[in-house]
């Protein structure tokens, strides 16, 4: 019997990427990778899953939407997406590139500001007298 797990996985695959150190950076080598893996669909297939395509399909069909002049209303309607991700796809349009909205948060999105504990709350004025529980709240009787 042949042991499986100590055998190297044959290199079956007709596409051989460059090597890295061919290129003087790694953005040239990455733009070289990726026309590659777009030209071999069997690569392709292996790299993007099922939900990553749909991704790049609804991205595809809302840029469609944008440049034949749809509301982002009728796109949402359409696509089941919310106005932020139509919106994120505009401004990749702008942008040449896309960026997710976590990934624009990083730098553009202002961070939510909330209510500092460094700012002493103000003190309330107790009323004077003489403070006596009844049936309609606490009552506050002068002092004599």
């Amino acid at each position: 019997m042949v042991n499986d797990v100590n055998k190297k996985p044959k290199r079956e695959l007709s596409v051989i990427l460059p090597l890295i150190k061919n290129y003087p950076s790694r953005k040239e080598w990455e733009v070289v990778c990726w026309r590659k893996i777009l030209e071999s669909k069997e690569l392709l297939n292996l790299l993007i899953t099922s939900n990553e395509g749909h991704n790049l399909v609804m991205r595809a069909v809302v840029m469609e939407g944008l440049f034949s002049g749809k509301s982002y209303k009728q796109i949402s309607e359409e696509l089941w997406l919310s106005p932020q991700t139509i919106s994120s796809i505009k401004k990749a349009l702008k942008e040449k590139a896309y960026r997710s909205y976590r990934e624009r948060g990083k730098t553009e999105r202002k961070k939510k500001v909330y209510s500092s504990w460094s700012r002493p709350a103000p003190k309330r004025s107790r009323p004077k007298g003489v403070p006596r529980r009844t049936k309609y709240g606490t009552v506050y009787f002068p002092q004599i």
